[in-house]
């Protein structure tokens, strides 16, 4: 390992981590200190060693699988104190890649490149023209908690996500400012991993569109209900009755044009929400 800081950052992220865990909703699956099977296969495989399970892990191994795959993966010795370590707890939850669009998301506007993932010259640029780490860290946490509140498991994890995230945000701040760091502790579900493949997709502008006519047939409902009040009108006059269903009609008509717009709106403002929490610009 290449600095002290990484050693305390990944002591702090296997306090977070935990021991061994199978949950059968984490999507992470069969998991040891934070390294999943999957991980721990393609690592021995890469030795040309045989699998075995992930509770078997050597502590060198553990070492090395973190140094490479997340630390190096998001250029820990080339970021600042405090956003080395928010950038590392990051992608062990949930993949560098993802990490490192939380910061890229946070350095708007210098960072005017693609929320792509990759940590390349234009991020590192921005970063180093970022004065300001203690508030680059709360923008980045902000990010992370954005992503996760849009993932479908929040509902079981998330109580655990948010507790490792303040600490995150804490220790990382903490960092930055020259202070020393408090210790990390263990949250039940704050191990479970968080990934993109679980974000909940936006509902369906299906209702909407059937609803103010146009989504049904030629005309919709609302141009169905339109005609039969054009129909019913002449007759209105001679009769109290059919005056009442053409008003009927008429209010219907205006609820489910009013209605149908109004959820409309709620699904593209949500949509919105979720394609910032996957890469766009974080909502304010």
């Amino acid at each position: 390992m290449a600095s002290s800081r990484e050693k305390e950052a990944l002591a702090r992220v296997l306090a977070h981590e935990g021991g061994y865990s199978n949950n059968p909703k984490d999507p992470g699956g069969a998991t040891m200190k934070g390294v999943t099977q999957r991980v721990y296969d393609g690592y021995r495989k890469s030795k040309g060693l045989s699998t075995r399970s992930v509770k078997g892990i050597q502590t060198a191994e553990l070492n090395e699988i973190y140094d490479r795959q997340y630390w190096d993966a998001v250029k820990g010795d080339a970021l600042p104190a405090g956003v080395d370590y928010v950038l590392f707890d990051g992608a062990v939850n949930s993949g560098p890649g993802r990490s490192i669009m939380w910061l890229q998301q946070a350095l708007r506007p210098a960072y005017t490149g693609p929320i792509d993932g990759e940590l390349g010259v234009g991020t590192l640029a921005a970063v180093k023209a970022d004065k300001n780490n203690d508030a680059l860290i709360d923008r980045i946490c902000n990010a992370r908690m954005a992503f996760l509140r849009r993932l479908g498991t929040f509902p079981t994890f998330g109580r655990g996500w948010t507790a490792r995230v303040a600490e995150v945000r804490s220790i990382g701040q903490a960092w930055a400012t020259g202070q020393v760091p408090q210790e990390a502790n263990f949250v039940d579900g704050g191990q479970a991993k968080a990934f993109v493949e679980d974000v909940t997709p936006a509902p369906s502008t299906a209702p909407a569109d059937a609803a103010i006519g146009a989504g049904i047939g030629s005309g919709g409902i609302a141009g169905t209900l339109q005609d039969l009040q054009n129909q019913l009108s002449p007759m209105s006059y001679g009769s109290e009755f059919i005056m009442k269903v053409v008003l009927a009609l008429a209010v219907i008509s205006a609820v489910l044009l009013l209605g149908g717009a109004g959820y409309r709106w709620y699904v593209n403002r949500k949509a919105k929400h979720i394609a910032a929490a996957l890469g766009g610009e974080v909502p304010a």
